[in-house]
């Protein structure tokens, strides 16, 4: 089955909107963020949804291309790798945020600031290619 682009690039301009949102927050320095517990809490649930989104995105490419859903949200950025949609080195640095995901969706052991603000920062670097790899390959298919 051909991969929905509609789907696709609704998700992307999801992921675009908390970007936006996010941005005040990511260019507080780090004494700024953790003045104000309103930007941990709002940065924790933006990068929740952004990944989120990404490995929706993720599985629906995968199962859409006639693969079986990878077994993990990990494996999903692993198997973009694989099937060349991603970098391989990209897609394994990303599948570390499926972990981040996880620990913000069930609060594994507290969460730690820093690691939330680093993850922030780091946001702004990352997904912003993904998204471009992504539309890249969807406006192909």
């Amino acid at each position: 089955m051909p991969v929905d682009k509609i789907l696709v690039r609704r998700k992307i301009t999801l992921i675009a909107e908390d970007m936006l949102n996010l941005k005040p927050i990511s260019e507080l320095n780090y004494s700024g963020y953790i003045a104000d517990l309103k930007n941990e809490i709002l940065a924790e649930r933006y990068l929740e949804r952004i990944i989120g989104r990404m490995i929706d995105i993720n599985y629906h490419i995968i199962v859409e291309r006639g693969f079986p859903p990878p077994t993990d949200y990990y494996d999903s950025f692993i198997k973009l790798g694989k099937l060349k949609i991603i970098g391989q080195k990209f897609a394994e640095k990303l599948a570390q945020s499926a972990g981040l995901r996880n620990h913000l969706a069930h609060e594994y052991n507290g969460i730690d600031e820093k690691k939330i603000y680093q993850a922030v920062k780091l946001c702004f670097t990352d997904i912003p290619k993904y998204l471009k790899l992504i539309d890249k390959f969807a406006s192909k298919k």
